[in-house]
């Protein structure tokens, strides 16, 4: 959410940025919210006054009635109370303006980074690097299912029975397979610095409405029927909510937490051949890692935070590209994003399994996460990107380590994970 004075103080540079968010919609926004924010800042000057003037009565009357002016003291009296209920009514209006101003803030997209690319959607982000070779082997690689299958690797008939579409039993070697990713991950990005952590699965309102804009809301979340509860659709939410309402000591910055947790999604408009698949679906696993950290270095860790899932993918032998995304492909609370794709031999082109993003102040001020620093208070900066989330992984994974006979290579770094098999086969 954006500073209400920077907006008051740059409304052309706000309505700009909307511009290169393609939400034109939102222009007349700017100028409504400025209109509201006098309004209640001229209310609230109002009952300060007020309140001013209450105060030089109260004395009055203590001089009135210890000069034995009882009357004079009520009749001032009379005029305080009168001044009572004035307040009540400009406390109302006041706290109605304020929720209408934060109500629009919220709706209003972030300041982007000067170096993002204009684009309309995701068809105009910008690839800014290949690492690793992306190979098509000579023989045909099966759709991803098909691999698991003949690896007694997944049940979907069976899913589709318990849970309906989007849902998957995983078996065997598989199953296996995907619980050893994500411990790989986990012990890498310990291996890294970060601090390993299991949170919540459940969140608050407060919470979604802290880490995410409404219409990711409207699209992701699963709300517990009767109670103030929505299921994640990331760990991010639940590890930047445990620093809501906080005031971090600077010398404790920089927080980086590597976080497992299932995570739940509508998955809302979701078409398309892959999900016929496993490839969109409403419930899986993922290793996500986040850092809350001072502004001036949000864009050193933003670079470090995506480096670290290229080369995990790269210790399992997964080609990959980094894709900068475009203005009109970053949610609105975001201040520049890559996307990791890995290489599918199959379909012969990259697809997603990963995106960090750098949410500068947005989601601290929402969630009121300052830092006590030696200048005084200051928002601190979040940021976020995902390890690995099976099973896009494991299609990944499978795909780039499928064997001419239908079975798969297990590269060196998993095999510990894995029991020592260097294979699996059915």
């Amino acid at each position: 959410m954006i500073d209400i004075k920077f907006l008051r103080e740059n409304p052309d540079a706000v309505k700009e940025n909307i511009k290169k968010k393609f939400q034109d919609h939102k222009l007349p926004l700017v100028d409504e919210v400025i209109e509201l924010d006098a309004q209640a800042r001229k209310t609230q000057q109002e009952a300060d006054n007020l309140r001013a003037e209450r105060n030089k009565l109260s004395k009055q009357i203590g001089a009135l009635m210890g000069q034995g002016k009882k009357d004079e003291a009520e009749e001032v009296k009379k005029q305080v109370g009168a001044q009572a209920q004035k307040l009540e009514e400009l406390a109302e209006k006041e706290k109605e303006l304020s929720e209408k101003v934060t109500k629009i803030m919220m709706t209003i997209p972030n300041i982007i980074d000067p170096s993002v690319p204009i684009g309309k959607n995701d068809e105009e982000n910008v690839e800014v690097q290949k690492y690793g070779e992306p190979l098509v082997p000579d023989f045909e690689i099966p759709y991803h299912t098909e691999i698991m299958e003949k690896l007694k690797g997944i049940d979907l008939d069976s899913a589709r029975k318990v849970a309906g579409n989007g849902f998957y039993y995983l078996m065997g070697d598989i199953a296996r397979l995907h619980s050893a990713v994500i411990s790989y991950a986990r012990d890498f990005m310990i291996d890294r610095g970060f601090t390993y952590c299991v949170p919540p699965f459940m969140i608050r309102s407060n919470v979604v409405t802290g880490v995410m804009s409404f219409d990711e809301m409207d699209a992701m979340m699963y709300k517990i029927e009767g109670e103030d509860l929505y299921l994640i659709g990331t760990s991010e939410h639940s590890m930047i909510g445990k620093f809501i309402d906080t005031i971090i000591p600077e010398a404790e910055l920089p927080k980086t937490l590597t976080s497992y947790s299932p995570c739940f999604r509508k998955e809302k408009g979701a078409h398309g051949l892959e999900e016929r698949g496993v490839y969109r679906i409403h419930q899986f696993e993922k290793q996500e890692m986040i850092v809350v950290c001072k502004p001036e270095e949000s864009p050193m860790w933003f670079e470090k935070l995506w480096q670290n899932t290229v080369d995990l993918f790269r210790t399992l032998d997964v080609p990959v590209r980094t894709l900068e995304c475009c203005s009109g492909d970053l949610a609105d609370l975001k201040v520049k994003s890559i996307d990791v794709e890995a290489w599918s031999p199959r379909q012969k082109k990259y697809f997603e399994v990963g995106s960090c993003s750098n949410l500068g102040d947005a989601q601290a001020r929402r969630l009121k996460i300052r830092v006590n620093g030696e200048t005084g208070k200051y928002f601190a900066h979040t940021l976020n990107n995902t390890v690995v989330a099976p099973p896009r992984m494991l299609i990944a994974f499978l795909e780039n380590n499928l064997q001419e006979d239908g079975s798969v290579r297990v590269p060196k770094a998993l095999q510990p994970y894995m029991g020592g098999k260097t294979e699996i086969r059915a």
